[in-house]
């Protein structure tokens, strides 16, 4: 059994070098196509026999992309944009953009004019998406996008290969929870950043792959000692938690992130799709029973029980809120999110981040201070 550190460095290297992945892929004979959040229907793509490529931006600073956003466009669009014009993004053969924010909603018609090259698949949800007319409309348009795709790919996606698709998702999702379970129970085998690196490889390399890569990385984890560990441990809550100047801050602080309520991440992997007679109405479902995402329609905010719930079964010492700057849902949701949490005696952390931020002097003294009131 390989040491649980080799794994983690070469998933980690995976993640810090999306470009060669998807040049891997190209040189390879492969088609590739970007997806971009939220939870739009990779497994179309994977079944067509292309690789789907996570698109939620990069650290970078943006100038092009101002033509065509304002400076209060969330920084996962700008930076996106941004590689579009560049030509960083020229290999897909396509680019799946869901419209499930008001920000994303004008990101269609920017990428068509920014970047003519790369054709666009749009992506639409039920807003009242657990109810059966919900699951109807977006069946329609799932099977939409499946001939938008095969027009495109120049493949053929018949049902066998979407069910097939959906199971090589659903053993991620399964090897996901598993890994992120362990690392919960063990804080500081793992630093924020390697964390971060082992999901964040899984948006650029196929599926099946990193699923491998994960299991084995879960095997050499659960044999391996925990540590002693005296540093603080969080869950994070928010759209995503990817940004390096970030990680380095908790890695600092010795912050072990012990479970999340992130899109980028855990929301993410958390329901598997259901086995249906039509595969492509599974995925429907399944985005019903997604919860913890704030630019879904979530009657009641769930989500806050959800989160303290989660604080709580995880043995966490405190919640930190990573608000994506410009983000309204989430600006929204941080209210009653706060509220429950104090209900519930569950300390609060809010940080602002933007992928164009050069400088994390003062979140690194929030989380320098939340760090040591907890300690």
């Amino acid at each position: 059994m390989r040491e649980y550190t080799s794994i983690v460095q070469e998933l980690c290297g995976i993640a810090a070098a999306p470009k060669q992945q998807l040049e891997r892929a190209l040189a390879s004979g492969k088609k590739a196509v970007g997806v971009m959040p939220y939870f739009a229907p990779e497994e179309l793509v994977y079944a067509a026999g292309a690789l789907p490529v996570g698109l939620w931006g990069a650290d970078m600073q943006c100038s092009e992309s101002r033509r065509y956003f304002p400076a209060f466009i969330c920084s996962i669009l700008h930076s996106t944009l941004e590689m579009g014009i560049s030509g960083q993004l020229d290999g897909l053969s396509a680019i799946m953009i869901p419209i499930s924010c008001d920000s994303l909603k004008g990101m269609g018609a920017n990428w068509h004019y920014a970047v003519p090259q790369v054709p666009i698949i749009n992506v639409a949800f039920a807003e009242n998406r657990k109810i059966a007319a919900g699951v109807e409309f977006t069946l329609s348009q799932f099977k939409k996008i499946r001939k938008q795709l095969e027009e495109i790919l120049g493949a053929e996606i018949s049902d066998a290969a979407i069910a097939s698709a959906i199971a090589v998702y659903n053993e991620n999702r399964a090897a996901l929870r598993e890994f992120t379970r362990i690392v919960g129970e063990k804080p500081g085998l793992l630093s924020a950043s390697e964390r971060s690196g082992v999901i964040k490889a899984g948006y650029f390399m196929d599926r099946a792959e990193h699923t491998a890569l994960v299991r084995e990385l879960n095997a050499a984890l659960s044999a391996a000692e925990a540590p002693e560990f005296r540093g603080v441990k969080v869950v994070l809550s928010g759209i995503m938690a990817d940004c390096h100047g970030l990680l380095e801050v908790f890695d600092k602080n010795r912050l072990a992130v012990v479970a999340d309520q992130l899109a980028y991440e855990s929301v993410n992997f958390a329901d598997d799709t259901p086995v249906t007679d039509d595969p492509i109405r599974g995925m429907a479902e399944r985005l019903g029973s997604i919860e913890g995402a704030s630019v879904l329609y979530d009657l009641g905010k769930r989500r806050c029980t959800q989160l303290a719930e989660t604080a709580q079964a995880s043995g966490a010492d405190g919640v930190i809120f990573v608000l994506t700057k410009f983000c309204d849902p989430e600006e929204y949701d941080f209210v009653p999110l706060k509220r429950t949490l104090e209900k519930a005696g569950i300390p609060l952390l809010q940080i602002e981040i933007d992928r164009q931020m050069d400088s994390y002097g003062q979140i690194s003294s929030a989380v320098e201070a939340f760090c040591e009131t907890l300690a």
